[in-house]
């Protein structure tokens, strides 16, 4: 597995990470956990060195799955984790946005414990709250860096000003928003930003959420428990208009003897505009055979000539549906 370095940072990871979500939060029923210890690290034996998780997938539970699985091999892995978000006590659902200072250490203190670690390699702030300055955001993790507890300071979802703004304050490390073939909004504003001040892109969802795997249809159903049957963009109606896109990837990955999830993760791996921001996708999975399948894009090449025919071909598609729930949306690009 090849490696790369987010942005400016010292920071160097597999170019494909590993999204942990899904294994307990999001995608229906958590899955077995020593399944997912296993999954986890048989993607360190294959070379993954970059695990995603935060406090609030759960809550709590991909932690602690995270650190119990990578607690043997902790020197070889960078793992990153998130605060930002208000937890009820009682139902541990979330309850609003909370990144008061305070807060943000009382996370990184728990996040600690549960990841079995003395120091996160990654912390990003999971949605930019609206009532707390970013100064005071970046400077509460500034410390945490200060006192050995954390190594990087990270950014999800969030806007132009608002990164050049905690980067003045603390050196962001890396970006994670969502992006892909069917998601490509922050080429217009956010990558510029990024390659302007030396900060790596994490794309989360590099798979359009399972949908570009070209496993999913109309007719699918999800579990009750799933979040995708409130994303507009995975309505019945907008999956059967949606699969247009899958269809162009399935025709190339055709071509090339690989599979449409391949195609889309190689085509996220080929998007380097000049060198200074460097693209980790961290696509997400329970099944070791997708992982391996995941793992394999690194492997595809993409040629000058087949990245401007999928550029041609997507941006003549019309694709459906907001990929949040209204009340998620107002919490992007803050």
């Amino acid at each position: 597995m090849q490696k790369r370095k987010l942005g400016n940072s010292n920071l160097e990871v597999s170019s494909i990470g590993l999204g942990c979500m899904g294994m307990s939060f999001g995608y229906g029923p958590p899955a077995d956990k020593q399944e997912m210890i296993k999954l986890i690290q048989s993607a360190v034996e294959q070379g993954v060195t970059f695990f995603d998780t935060a406090e609030v997938y759960g809550p709590f539970t991909n932690e602690e799955l995270v650190g119990e699985a990578l607690a043997p091999v902790r020197n070889q892995v960078v793992i990153a984790t998130k605060f930002g978000f208000k937890l009820d006590p009682d139902t541990g659902k979330q309850a609003g946005l909370d990144s008061r200072p305070e807060h943000i250490k009382q996370v990184a203190e728990a996040s600690l414990k549960r990841l079995k670690t003395d120091t996160i390699d990654l912390l990003y702030q999971h949605r930019v709250d609206p009532d707390v300055p970013i100064e005071e955001v970046a400077g509460a993790v500034k410390e945490l860096i200060q006192e050995g507890k954390v190594k990087h300071f990270g950014l999800s979802e969030a806007g132009a000003q608002t990164i050049r703004r905690a980067h003045a304050v603390q050196p962001v490390t890396a970006l994670q928003s969502e992006y892909s073939l069917w998601w490509r909004e922050p080429e217009a504003e956010i990558l510029p930003t990024l390659e302007e001040l030396g900060i790596g892109f994490v794309p989360f969802s590099p798979l359009g959420k399972g949908f570009l795997t070209g496993k999913i249809d109309e007719n699918t159903t999800f579990d009750s428990t799933d979040f995708r049957n409130v994303v507009p963009r995975f309505s019945a109606a907008n999956r059967k208009a949606n699969q247009v896109v899958v269809d162009l990837i399935s025709d190339i990955a055709r071509g090339k003897n690989v599979t449409p999830a391949q195609i889309a993760l190689a085509w996220v791996l080929a998007q380097k505009p000049p060198r200074k921001v460097e693209m980790v996708p961290i696509p997400g999975t329970t099944k070791l055979h997708r992982l391996e399948e995941n793992l394999g894009a690194a492997n595809v090449e993409l040629t000058t000539d087949d990245l401007r025919e999928i550029d041609r071909a997507v941006s003549k598609l019309d694709i459906q549906g907001e990929r949040y729930p209204a009340a998620v949306q107002k919490m992007i690009n803050r």
